[in-house]
């Protein structure tokens, strides 16, 4: 059979003439520069490749070779602390040889193949092994340890086991004797693994643990679970970014996998510097000792964008199978589907709306669906926790991107522009935003926080929802006419708004919260509410109450109050008390 050459070169989709060598899906490498391609469409008499860097340069008539194996992610230690683009490459090491700039065709290695590691072997000669059983571990970083797997279909018995010692990511481990073939393979630390495929598991567990934040607007208001999926909406300058820093900052999940998905190359290496400088505050120490980065900026080939929300999750999936608890920044996913447009453009398909092909929506769920909390084939329980950011033009959120992740996640945290331009932070509009895990998730808010916390929830919803429709006919005729009941409460939604929804990430006390002291304000938020009824009965003006002060110092409690002595709010009762018994 003759050689396979380049026919055409469209962007970054590339076409072969009558060949029989490649399947769907299959890697290959493109060209006398050997760039990293991917098969996505076989006809009858053509090939169609997407080839995953710059094709400047490139030439009809270059060859074509297939890799025999799927586009894959390497896995094993030493993901953790790394910055890869979205193919998996090691910036840092290609910073390294290269300098600034990376040339194409560069091979590489995901993993530092000369690095030792300290590894125990959890298995011995005449011991039986399955796929995703863990049969070694070694210190990753200071902050996790990395459990090897075995890979799956490798089934068998143990014939030859290293004793624990120093070994790299190629030095075989274990070798196992397999009952489908009766071959004898060498395991090592590391493996690979298709990024378009779910990784395999025993079950899925009812979502039932939420993922802490520390953020009170989206704890109390809209929770997410361990296992959950979650959006982010917003325009320029909504404050999406600077969200999901605080998410990967404070939540209670074991590792962060950040993919900065067709991001501005600068606010990229903003993340990046900024992450390097983060203290995990729960071990004090770097918190990229449990965080794997992927940067693809706007100005790399378009192809790595769409490929690089599969690799992180692919990571995500492995740590997972670990028994880690993993959440998953994307950001942002209309970057990714917006690199969907564009090759499905060059592959001249039929656009759907707004030019995004048709099958934008079964993407999306793919990507979502791979979030969960589930059994793994290790024996531990794991989850997976998605958070996507949309960047809708215009801040438009009827545009076919967000409409349709909408249709997938179950928890919507909406950006509202003229909350982040009042310096109102999080900027999560509290009418358009939702989470349907709050009914998952209130046994476990019952039993390990408090058994009114819901209702409490619920009854702080309740005034901001009437507080948005009262503020339409304040709109019209202003606050003055109002009568004093509903005066109080926009007085309460203040209070709300200003001293519980509103958060200040640079406050020692107020970056992170926990659920204890969310808790006890709004506690003291509802006491306050109550104990103004009585007055509003007797006709007392809701302006003497506010002249009082008690109303202000309510609101900033949460930086009076330290989180470490959250007994101090207990006291509020009783200086409300106090303040409103002087106008009765």
């Amino acid at each position: 059979m003759s050689q396979d050459v380049i026919y055409s070169i469209n962007g970054s989709v590339i076409s072969v003439l009558h060949s029989r060598t490649f399947a769907m899906r299959e890697m290959v490498y493109v060209g006398e520069k050997e760039l990293l391609g991917e098969v996505i469409r076989v006809d009858d008499d053509r090939i169609m490749i997407q080839v995953y860097e710059s094709t400047t340069g490139l030439r009809p008539g270059e060859p074509v070779k297939g890799s025999g194996s799927l586009l894959s992610a390497t896995l094993g230690p030493g993901i953790l602390r790394n910055i890869y683009d979205g193919i998996e490459r090691p910036l840092e090491e290609i910073q390294k040889t290269e300098g600034a700039f990376i040339s194409e065709g560069k091979s590489i290695p995901s993993l530092d193949e000369q690095k030792k590691w300290d590894v125990t072997v959890k298995v011995k000669a005449g011991d039986r092994v399955t796929g995703g059983m863990i049969f070694a571990c070694c210190q990753e970083t200071s902050l996790i340890e990395h459990r090897s797997l075995i890979p799956l279909g490798m089934d068998g018995t143990v014939v030859k086991a290293a004793t624990d010692g120093a070994y790299t990511v190629t030095d075989p481990i274990i070798t196992v004797k397999c009952d489908k073939d009766e071959t004898e393979r060498e395991i090592t630390l590391m493996q690979k693994w298709p990024i378009r495929t779910p990784r395999p598991i025993i079950g899925r567990e009812p979502i039932s643990t939420p993922l802490i934040t520390g953020q009170r607007v989206i704890d109390t208001m809209f929770p997410i679970a361990k296992g959950g999926s979650s959006a982010i909406p917003g325009g320029f300058g909504a404050g999406k970014t600077m969200l999901q820093h605080q998410i990967a900052k404070w939540c209670d999940a074991d590792i962060i996998i950040y993919v900065g998905c067709g991001e501005r190359g600068n606010e990229m290496t903003q993340v990046l510097e900024e992450f390097g400088d983060l203290v995990d505050p729960k071990s004090g120490k770097k918190l990229l000792d449990r965080t794997c980065l992927i940067a693809n900026t706007s100005n790399m080939p378009v192809a790595a964008r769409e490929a690089s929300i599969y690799t992180g999750v692919t990571i995500a999936e492995y740590y997972r199978d670990m028994g880690y608890h993993v959440a998953l920044m994307a950001d942002s996913t209309s970057r990714w589907a917006e690199a969907l447009r564009e090759i499905s453009g060059r592959l001249e398909e039929m656009p759907a709306e707004e030019g995004f092909p048709a099958y934008l929506p079964s993407r999306i769920a793919q990507f979502y669906e791979r979030a969960g909390y589930v059994d793994t084939l290790s024996g531990k329980k794991g989850s997976v926790t998605l958070i996507g950011a949309v960047s809708p033009q215009g801040g438009d959120f009827s545009e076919p991107v967000t409409q349709n992740t909408k249709r997938f996640v179950r928890c919507f945290w909406a950006l509202d522009k003229s909350l982040a331009y009042a310096r109102h932070y999080p900027a999560i509009n509290w009418t358009q935003s939702y989470s349907e895990y709050v009914t998952d998730l209130t046994g476990w808010f019952s039993k390990n926080v408090a058994r009114d916390f819901v209702d409490l929830r619920a009854e702080m919803q309740s005034i901001l929802h009437e507080e948005a429709q009262l503020m339409e006919v304040v709109k019209l005729i202003g606050s003055d006419v109002l009568p004093e009941d509903q005066k109080l409460l926009l007085e309460i939604a203040r209070v709300v708004r200003v001293g519980y929804l509103q958060q200040n990430s640079f406050h020692p006390e107020d970056t992170y919260v926990p659920l204890e002291k969310q808790y006890k304000m709004l506690k003291v938020i509802s006491y306050l509410n109550r104990a103004c009824q009585p007055l509003i009965a007797k006709h007392i003006p809701v302006s003497l109450m506010t002249k009082t002060g008690i109303f202000d110092e309510v609101i900033k409690m949460k930086y009076d109050v330290p989180n470490n002595n959250t007994a101090l709010l207990d006291q509020y009762p009783a200086k409300i008390d106090a303040a409103l018994a002087g106008i009765e």
